[in-house]
């Protein structure tokens, strides 16, 4: 784990974009200094051309101003350039690093929970530095400059101005106050929904098969209603907040328009000068008015902001870890509990065992024993609760995961292939080398069946696998698991999927990799497999209840069988 503050790795990724930030500024200041010219413009036209009826001024302010217009559009181009470009730096600066808490998130949770939350919430980041929202933050700042000028016209005027930006900034903060917990509840129900969806697709063909489509959709209606029903207070409410401000600020450039019309008939101003400050006010509260109108999308990237950085802060960054030798396979667990990720509950207590190199051993056991949490953690998959699960010595969480993964073979429980390829599924998605492609496939006797394939070694199995039978999953799964020959080999019910004739193979490959030094740890159900295996670790309800050869451990569980035996018919037997 490291030591830094995994919570600022956010703003500091922002803060190293400051030069980029201050040039934005410098672009506001000027776009919002030239923005006066439309109010010059007609302040100069209706007190200086009308009375002089001078057209050669006219035109040379109308070029003047024109010209204005187009440096302003070339400003505010590149403003949008740098917030665009920003954007793009921001992701390319931290999708690594997101790319990496989201797989460690799907890694913890078994791929159940995490759907890709905080790389879209990158990309929402991105979105909105490239949308016209930041661009009013970047501009209300230089409300009181407009302000300012409105009260250098009259005094009235920037009364006015004053009393209409401080009811749009209480809007502002009644929208803030209103949509912040809807926004919230549609951001939620958006991702349990899309979670919902994504989790059921996965299992289209038993929804197909048994009819349960009807079922599926009613829960799935239920979640979307909560949805849409969130979503329209939140629509609701900001579409109510956003209509109050614009026709105020409708109405209030007339009331300007009106009081300086007024002011013109007291003789106190001139006739340029009520144009000029009816165009004023409605620059200064565009920005307030432009703000209020994209606060969805503000509060959207905050909330996208704050999970970001939560999600930064829970899934530290990996520390970098001194490269150590190949492991032998040697594997020891000391007073090793276990409980899932982010539960409480214990699915494995004070396991103590030691695997010597080239062991081949069987762990066995009722169903929900805690055999599977117990390989995840001698994989590294999943952390001790207390408790040391050591390799060759050193802790299995201490090993460099990308130099560790070519020593290791892991089939899951629940095979899992990636699109692509079948020679690139069994490389592992490295570099293919075809001679130990096709050894692996030999070992795992699946060469033959990957040869009559359409395309054979390159043929494109599709999402999952889709393209090949679950027995061949299975097999080009094991040969994955085999390929590089890996000195330690996990395999979680391997032959779950297999005939009998796949199950010998399986019982030749795993005798083979035992005569070649190899340490291997199987889970299963049957006992077949058990010939290839000559220690045995036998779990209950969390427990190690024996380990040791398998000749003594099948004896003592026999001897124990017997001896239960022997109780219930003593029980039976007893009036």
């Amino acid at each position: 784990m490291t030591t830094s503050r995994p919570s600022s790795e956010l703003y500091q990724a922002l803060a190293s974009f400051r030069p980029s930030l201050l040039a934005l500024g410098v672009f506001s200041l000027c776009i919002n200094l030239l923005l006066l010219a439309p109010a010059i413009y007609m302040l100069q036209v209706y007190d200086r051309v009308i009375t002089s009826a001078s057209v050669p001024t006219l035109v040379m302010l109308t070029l003047v101003v024109l010209f204005l217009f187009v440096t302003i559009g070339a400003l505010e181009w590149v403003r949008s350039q740098i917030l665009l470009k920003l954007g793009l730096r921001l992701e390319l600066a931290l999708d690594d690093r997101v790319f990496d808490v989201s797989f460690r998130e799907a890694l913890y949770t078994g791929g159940r929970s995490a759907q890709g939350q905080a790389l879209g919430d990158l990309a929402g980041l991105r979105q909105y530095l490239a949308s016209p929202g930041p661009n009013a933050l970047f501009d209300v700042p230089w409300l009181p400059v407009y302000l300012f000028v409105m009260y250098l016209l009259h005094p009235l005027f920037g009364l006015a101005g004053l009393l209409s930006a401080v009811v749009l900034v209480v809007l502002a903060l009644l929208n803030a106050r209103v949509s912040r917990q809807p926004l919230q509840e549609v951001s939620d129900a958006t991702a349990d929904s899309n979670a919902f969806v994504a989790r059921n697709l996965r299992n289209a063909e038993v929804v197909e098969s048994m009819g349960m489509l009807g079922d599926i959709r009613r829960h799935w209606r239920q979640r979307h209603y909560t949805l849409l029903s969130a979503h329209g207070r939140a629509a609701g409410r900001g579409a109510m907040l956003g209509s109050i401000s614009r026709v105020f600020r409708l109405a209030v450039q007339s009331l300007v328009l009106g009081l300086g019309a007024w002011l013109v008939i007291e003789q106190r101003i001139t006739p340029g000068v009520m144009i000029a400050g009816s165009i004023l006010l409605g620059r200064a509260l565009a920005p307030v008015d432009q703000l209020i109108g994209g606060w969805r999308q503000w509060v959207q990237a905050r909330l996208q902001y704050r999970r970001l950085q939560g999600a930064l802060q829970r899934i530290p960054p990996r520390r970098e870890r001194m490269s150590l030798p190949a492991p032998e396979g040697v594997i020891t667990a000391e007073n090793v509990s276990i409980a899932p990720p982010g539960k409480r509950v214990m699915v494995v207590r004070n396991a103590n065992f030691r695997i010597e190199r080239g062991d081949a051993v069987a762990i066995i056991g009722p169903s929900a024993s805690g055999k599977t949490s117990l390989v995840r953690t001698m994989l590294g998959i999943w952390p001790t609760t207390s408790g040391k699960m050591r390799l060759d010595g050193a802790e299995v969480f201490s090993w460099d995961r990308a130099e560790l993964g070519p020593h290791v073979g892991y089939l899951p429980q629940d095979v899992e292939l990636f699109e692509g390829t079948v020679s690139a599924n069994i490389a592992r998605f490295g570099e293919v080398d075809p001679a130990s492609v096709v050894a692996a496939a030999k070992l795992a006797s699946v060469h033959e069946a990957i040869l009559r394939l359409p395309l054979g070694y390159d043929m494109d199995i599709g999402d999952a696998g889709s393209a090949l039978s679950a027995g061949q999953r299975q097999r080009v799964a094991l040969a994955r698991a085999l390929y590089g020959s890996p000195q330690l080999l996990v395999l979680d019910e391997p032959n779950s999927n297999l005939d009998d004739e796949g199950e010998r193979a399986l019982i030749a490959a795993l005798q083979a990799e035992k005569r070649r030094g190899a340490t291997i740890v199987v889970i299963s159900h049957r006992n077949t497999i058990l010939a290839a295996v000559d220690k045995l670790l036998v779990m209950r309800e969390g427990a190690i209840v024996a380990y040791g050869p398998k000749a003594e451990v099948l004896q003592q569980m026999e001897a124990g069988r017997k001896q239960a035996q022997a109780k219930r018919q003593a029980g039976a037997a007893a009036p």
